[in-house]
């Protein structure tokens, strides 16, 4: 049996991990299917479909990774001779780098096409900033961010441009979800009881949260109040041990990453609302799947962008 077949049917998924082999079990019909994994952090960059055959492999560690509707690759990238402060890059089917821009500090943690020309980045170091790029390298938007500056690595995660033009950026180390418009002004924010590695805002006005070293996904309503969580002791085994990448499915439920895995190595876990486990993905070999993209459902791509 292949993973393809083994799977359920009825969601694209790609997911951000290193390189290792993939499985799976599933306690009953899901609609979640993975038949893309994107693979990252083990020295180089890897796609794999859903047999588990790698289709492409990429000269770069990354940090956070979106396959664009054309099919490029748009990568955050770790430090290196060529990206000494990390950096963003953009890489055609036939490998060839389209764009590329070098960070300036310590490290980059976020690369999102924003559908309007530009690229938006996430800038570590003593001076932490959010900034959006034209295609050219031109810098047209510039936030300082409000970060703890001690240890620069945990210092932000998976900055997103939502639909009203500002950003939403989890802020590890002040354990704040904070939403800052492109002046720099923070509109809205919400504590959060350990360091949260990623946000998405919901269709109706929720943000769904996942946190690291804190075994928590966490959703809130505009005023912050807490609507549903999930920890890990609140899941059989104790699978995730901690959440590194969150995404509400169209049917409700919710998938979950674990990069720190636990639970015989449970990289994915989707729960319902009511907490229970309808589907896992296993793997012995890696240390775990920050995050992933779903591309489309029942077999038809999703308009506009892709879920994350």
């Amino acid at each position: 049996m292949t993973l393809s077949s083994a799977l359920p049917r009825n969601l694209v998924l790609v997911a951000l991990s290193v390189l290792g082999t993939l499985g799976e079990t599933r306690a009953d019909d899901s609609p979640a299917k993975i038949t893309h994994a994107f693979l990252a952090f083990g020295g180089a960059t890897y796609l794999r479909d859903g047999d588990g055959k790698i289709t492409r492999n990429l000269p770069f560690s990354s940090r956070d990774g979106w396959i664009l509707p054309n099919g490029n690759l748009l990568l955050a990238v770790s430090k290196s001779d060529h990206f000494p402060g990390g950096g963003v890059v953009e890489i055609a089917k036939d490998g060839k780098v389209l764009f590329e821009v070098k960070g300036t500090q310590s490290e980059v943690n976020t690369a999102q096409d924003t559908g309007d020309g530009r690229i938006l980045y996430t800038e570590a170091g003593d001076k932490p900033r959010l900034i959006e790029v034209d295609r050219k390298g031109k810098v047209v938007v510039d936030v300082p961010l409000k970060a703890q500056t001690k240890d620069h690595h945990l210092q932000t995660r998976m900055a997103r441009k939502l639909d009203n033009g500002n950003y939403l950026v989890p802020q590890l180390l002040d354990r704040v979800v904070r939403e800052y418009t492109p002046t720099g002004e923070v509109v809205w924010e919400v504590k959060t009881p350990h360091m949260p590695f990623t946000a998405i805002r919901l269709p109706d006005g929720n943000t769904l949260i996942g946190c690291t070293l804190g075994n928590l996904v966490i959703e809130v309503d505009p005023k912050g109040k807490t609507v549903w969580q999930v920890t890990n002791d609140d899941l059989p085994g104790k699978p995730i041990n901690d959440a590194c990448g969150v995404q509400r499915l169209p049917n409700g439920n919710t998938i979950i990453t674990s990069h720190h895995a636990g639970g015989n190595d449970v990289k994915l876990t989707e729960v319902t609302r009511a907490k229970a486990i309808v589907w896992q993905h296993r793997d012995s070999t890696t240390p775990g799947i920050h995050h992933f993209q779903i591309l489309d459902t029942n077999g038809k791509p999703l308009e506009g962008k892709p879920l994350r």
